[in-house]
């Protein structure tokens, strides 16, 4: 069933028609609509919005990490449809273990915010072409943007480069 808070958003009408149950909560923010993905669904929907509704580019993936709540993470999803001037955010909730489908797949301009998001966060995209670190240095350790992560970070001697 569709939350009420976007009953009337065509955008999220045309993905519960096509995927019922796709959606799994919705909130209304300054900026519009937030839709709460199934995380097994993300790639059919994001097919879908390219393909059908014209979301030609994600124009961003990241990612938020909620400790101690639980689940912890959030992949948040940055679309952009220029032919009907609209933009949507999409998230989908995570725990600390679970990983998610890429969506390199659905747009290849994913990539590298996968990597990032993977980099800084540690969430695994499954099915990602390169998923490798592309902002820290390939032996660190730990994941800098997580909550839990050390205030100063860790002790690292620049020394021997």
């Amino acid at each position: 069933m569709l939350p009420e808070s976007v009953a009337e958003n065509s955008t999220a009408l045309a993905i519960n028609h096509q995927m019922p149950g796709a959606i799994v909560d919705a909130v209304n923010a300054a900026d519009g609509p937030v839709l709460y993905i199934d995380p097994v669904q993300i790639v059919p929907v994001c097919r879908f919005l390219k393909d059908t509704v014209g979301f030609e580019q994600v124009i961003g993936i990241t990612g938020v990490d909620w400790w101690p709540r639980a689940p912890r993470f959030e992949v948040v999803y940055l679309l952009r449809s220029y032919r009907h001037n609209q933009r949507l955010r999409m998230s989908v909730r995570l725990g600390e273990r679970e990983e998610i489908d890429s969506v390199t797949s659905v747009w290849l301009g994913a990539n590298w915010y996968e990597r990032e998001a993977f980099d800084l966060f540690g969430i695994v995209f499954r099915n990602h072409p390169n998923l490798e670190r592309i902002m820290m240095p390939a032996d660190w350790e730990g994941h800098p943007l997580r909550k839990d992560y050390p205030v100063h970070g860790h002790k690292y001697s620049y020394r021997d480069e």
